[in-house]
């Protein structure tokens, strides 16, 4: 199957910001006096909607503790983020094949729209996407299929056009929930069997094994 339209979650998809992720939430946590978790479980909560994210990472169920816990943890952030997320080996020279051969390339993740843009930026190579669609542009998180629905409507590609690639269950939900082809990539948490319970076109190990 030849696509046109390749889309792309973005963390441990196309980089590892895990170093990032997991230095807020521990620097959040310690602001609160909320006893750390395990650096390995924190890892874990990636890709998860991230007020989701902090319950499981903090034990905060209340709604405004939550927000509040939120506005601490980009504040760190906005330290952190950015020097902490690094492109895999294999993502900048994939991104370069794709645009080469004329494919329209977006990224549609739960991270706000303005971290991902800064780490392209940083990396001189914001000509490889053509758009970013990211938390502060959707209501609803994967697997809700808002933000691949977003993408389709702004390209007008067909369905059958279009491949979403993610590395977690919520990436695979979005993709069949929005009726486009999912390609799971396995440099995430997610295990090989796990992503059998749902349709894919190539399970990878890596990125650049993208057909």
């Amino acid at each position: 199957m030849n696509y046109k339209y390749y889309f792309f979650d973005f963390d441990y998809t196309l980089v590892n910001s895990e170093q990032g992720i997991v230095g807020c939430f521990l620097k959040t946590l310690a602001e609160y006096n909320i006893p750390a978790k395990p650096w390995d479980e924190i890892k874990l909560t990636i890709g998860m909607p991230m007020l989701d994210a902090i319950t499981q990472v903090s034990g905060l169920t209340d709604p405004l503790e939550k927000q509040q816990f939120l506005l601490t943890y980009k504040k760190y952030a906005n330290e952190l983020m950015t020097p902490n997320t690094h492109f895999f080996p294999d993502t900048i020279t994939t991104l370069n094949k794709l645009k080469e051969a004329g494919c329209t390339v977006a990224i549609i993740s739960t991270k706000t729209r303005h971290r991902i843009e800064d780490k392209f930026q940083q990396d001189g190579c914001s000509h490889l996407i053509d758009f970013i669609i990211g938390s502060e542009d959707t209501t609803a998180s994967k697997p809700d299929p808002q933000g691949i629905n977003m993408a389709l409507e702004r390209t007008g590609a067909p369905h059958s056009d279009v491949l979403y690639v993610g590395d977690s269950l919520y990436d695979a939900g979005a993709a069949q929930n929005a009726g486009v082809d999912f390609t799971a990539v396995l440099t995430g948490n997610t295990p090989k069997e796990v992503f059998k319970s749902y349709p894919t076109v190539q399970i990878m190990n890596k990125l650049s094994d993208l057909k």
